[in-house]
């Protein structure tokens, strides 16, 4: 589905940030996106959200050969890729509703549609009471969610998520992880970047580990294995 080989970024004539970057994310596949800050992270997220391009190497993503698209061909791209910012980036003067609907409305679907689709997952994301409330009357972990189901209402074929629970209570957190969880199981490959090892050794993904530059992808821990010890309890 997507794959990075020997990838190379630098900005303008400074060292390179990220240094050949190999790795392949197969569909429905979930990965966590970790490692100390300033290693690397948020420069590999805006590659996969095609918001940048590569100093070198070459980046396939869903069949094509990003290095070789135009601006258009690009914007068609990205419409396969729901991202969720950390700064959530809602519309405060839209509500929750219109913050949700304004990608189907980018689109050109139908109003009927876009009345059913967004209240539909705003009702799955647990905010159907909240659909015509203001992104500032509302907490931060309802603000995240509609930030998740602005991204998801496209049904992109991968979502990617910066720092999803950063800011939000273990609760909250674990909750949104549950929806991620069931966003995966109907096919979409998931790219979480979190610094939250308790979060991600709770759950049994792939780890995308970045350190100064350079990455390793580590197996997900054996959770036979951890019942058995006792480090799980079922």
């Amino acid at each position: 589905m997507i794959k990075f080989a020997h990838i190379g970024l630098r900005y303008g004539i400074g060292p390179e940030v990220l240094t050949d970057i190999n790795f392949t994310l197969e569909p429905g596949s979930f990965h966590f996106l970790t490692g100390p800050s300033g290693s690397g992270k948020t420069s590999l997220m805006s590659l996969l959200y095609l918001g940048l391009r590569p100093t070198r190497g070459e980046i396939s993503m869903f069949g094509n050969d990003v290095k070789s698209l135009d601006r258009d061909q690009m914007a068609l791209l990205r419409q396969k890729i729901g991202v969720v910012f950390q700064d959530f980036r809602l519309l405060n003067n839209l509500t929750a509703f219109e913050n949700v609907a304004l990608p189907l409305r980018l689109s050109n679907k139908s109003e009927k549609q876009i009345k059913s689709d967004v209240s539909e997952l705003l009702e799955w994301v647990e905010l159907g009471d909240y659909m015509h409330r203001l992104p500032m009357t509302l907490s931060g972990g309802q603000q995240q969610r509609i930030a998740i189901a602005r991204a998801v209402i496209s049904k992109p074929r991968m979502l990617l998520a910066d720092e999803p629970t950063g800011n939000l209570d273990d609760t909250i957190g674990y909750k949104l992880m549950g929806l991620f969880e069931q966003l995966n199981r109907m096919g979409t490959t998931m790219v979480i970047a979190t610094h939250n090892q308790q979060m991600m050794n709770s759950f049994y993904h792939k780890k995308l580990i970045l350190n100064a530059g350079q990455l390793i992808v580590e197996e997900p821990r054996n959770i036979i294995k951890d019942i058995a010890e006792g480090e799980v309890h079922v």
